[in-house]
């Protein structure tokens, strides 16, 4: 690999014509479905997933980044949770802002080079089908999670693109789909969110419930949740080709098991979600990934995980919710759980 893209973090890349998205059919019927839930936006965006030239009229080519997030490379000192259980992608500064920022100087660079030609950077808050070049790049290919696995990396990587206007011919073989009769992260999700090998209801994931929803997740889905506070790994970690490339490092327990210690820190976090503002959380969560929950999905996804690990001591702070105009009646859920 170049020495300035080990030097970005990079660990693997691609190329791929931006035409022509070989999932688009699947991602418009997916959309029909409403399996989207509340993601209004990736409805919004099709028509430019399925045509880039329409937004980029220059745009040829997509070079493909594979960003490795385990462990973390923008680690903060000061993150606000040690014990709330946050999936690994969110253990740091948000990836939109310095993923963004490092593929930025690969432009300037390559801007240098070919001074006649256009270079944008993109994470996946923009309109392209990420997956989908990911695969055509040969980073690997979609598992059964959805998620894009390489049998040298697993899957634990973020994807981010470069658009430009450089017209590169040549093409690279996909890598061949090595998921085979395995259903392990089918089998490992708590909400049945796998629908089918490749298909996510994104209205039973618990990464969306925690993170993109804007909603009080409905009763049956609540002690699924389990103790997940922001996001869920279970349909990676699970996954016997990261079991491979990371070596029993990653967890695969449905909930985790807490000394009394960690459970009274876990407690004193949840404690300070409950009771802050929203202004203190939106301060103290800023650069963070779990500032897309604000301060209303925190304290959601703090009353879930209080009932479910069964914290009692935090019923005076949920007590004080249970008039909150929208988080009232999961106030009322929290506790009855609290108190059976």
């Amino acid at each position: 690999m170049d020495p300035f893209l080990a030097d970005l973090g990079v660990s693997h890349f691609g190329w791929a014509p931006l035409a022509n998205p070989l999932s688009f059919d699947f991602y418009r019927s997916w959309i029909a479905e409403g399996l989207h839930g509340e993601m209004n936006y990736l409805a919004e965006h099709a028509p430019i997933k399925e045509n880039p030239q329409s937004k980029w009229a220059r745009a040829e080519s997509a070079l493909v980044f594979a960003m490795p997030y385990y462990p973390h490379p923008e680690k903060m000192a000061n993150f606000p949770l040690k014990e709330a259980r946050v999936s690994m992608y969110a253990q740091g500064m948000d990836y939109h802002f310095w993923f963004k920022q490092r593929m930025q100087k690969l432009c300037e660079e390559l801007a240098k080079v070919f001074p006649d030609e256009e270079f944008m950077a993109f994470t996946d808050s923009s309109p392209l089908l990420e997956r989908d070049l990911a695969k055509k790049a040969a980073l690997g290919w979609v598992g059964k999670n959805t998620c894009v696995i390489n049998p040298k990396k697993g899957s634990l990587f973020f994807i981010g693109e470069i658009v430009t206007s450089l017209k590169i011919s040549t093409e690279v073989a996909p890598l061949p789909d090595f998921c085979g009769t395995c259903t392990r992260c089918m089998d490992a999700c708590p909400t049945g969110a796998l629908v089918e090998p490749r298909k996510m209801d994104a209205r039973k994931c618990i990464s969306y419930l925690t993170i993109e929803s804007r909603q009080i997740p409905e009763e049956s889905l609540r002690e699924k949740i389990g103790d997940w506070f922001f996001g869920c790994d279970l349909c990676q970690t699970v996954c016997p080709w990261n079991q491979k490339v990371f070596k029993g490092q990653l967890s695969i327990e449905k909930t985790l098991s807490l000394s009394n210690e960690k459970t009274t820190a876990l407690q004193e976090e949840l404690r300070y979600i409950l009771v802050s503002s929203g202004k203190k959380l939106t301060k103290d969560f800023f650069g963070t990934p779990l500032a897309r929950a604000g301060s209303f999905g925190l304290k959601r996804n703090a009353m879930i995980v209080a009932a479910n690990k069964k914290l009692k001591e935090l019923q005076p702070e949920i007590e004080a919710l249970k008039e909150h105009e929208k988080l009232g009646e999961l106030a009322h859920w929290t506790l009855r759980q609290l108190q059976s």
